[in-house]
């Protein structure tokens, strides 16, 4: 499967980080794989036992898909500030998730009832903002918030805002994913 060159990459760039003796031809990759040269938004997640480790991403594509990939795998694993580095110890345990998201779009909605209804669970992922607060969840999840409602409660309070938020009619953007996980040590390198 070609999608799963983005795992190859990402866990590449990590295993590139750790180990200053590993290498790979991104040259050659890139000519190999053009589209990576295509701008687009990536996020990139680390879950260690099924919880979370490290997500970093992009919600707007601003560089190619193949930096902010590279970017992102770094950041996640190195850069989160809720987590310490990765270590090499953590890597069996490791499972490595890319998400290459579609374009935001506006969602008109009339109140926050209407945006339930105009939400759908486990397709859509969300961006929140509104003045100083801004956040996203990815459609991933809708596994531990599995209403709008509560999507959008859980949404607010990550954007740092009260659920009084939706009487101010912030503007929700909506976008979709693809996506592609397994586990660390069964991807392999470039």
């Amino acid at each position: 499967m070609l999608d799963s060159i983005f795992l190859r990459i990402a866990k590449s760039a990590i295993l590139a980080r750790l180990d200053d003796s590993y290498k790979y031809d991104e040259d050659s990759l890139l000519e190999q794989y053009p589209f990576l040269l295509k701008d687009a938004a990536v996020f990139v997640t680390l879950k260690q036992a099924g919880d979370l480790r490290g997500c970093i991403g992009s919600v707007v594509a601003h560089r190619t898909l193949y930096d902010d990939l590279v970017s992102n795998a770094l950041s996640a694993a190195f850069s989160d500030p809720r987590f310490q580095s990765l270590t090499t110890d953590e890597l069996q345990y490791l499972t490595l998730e890319v998400s290459v998201l579609s374009e935001p779009e506006i969602l008109e909605y009339k109140d926050f009832e209407d945006l339930c209804n105009k939400i759908t669970p486990h397709v859509d992922g969300l961006i929140l903002k509104h003045d100083i607060y801004q956040g996203t969840f990815l459609p991933q999840v809708w596994a531990q918030l599995p209403t709008p409602k509560l999507f959008l409660e859980h949404l607010s309070m990550k954007a740092g805002s009260s659920l009084s938020i939706y009487e101010e009619h912030p503007t929700i953007y909506r976008y979709r994913v693809d996506a592609i996980e397994d586990n660390f040590d069964e991807v392999l390198p470039l």
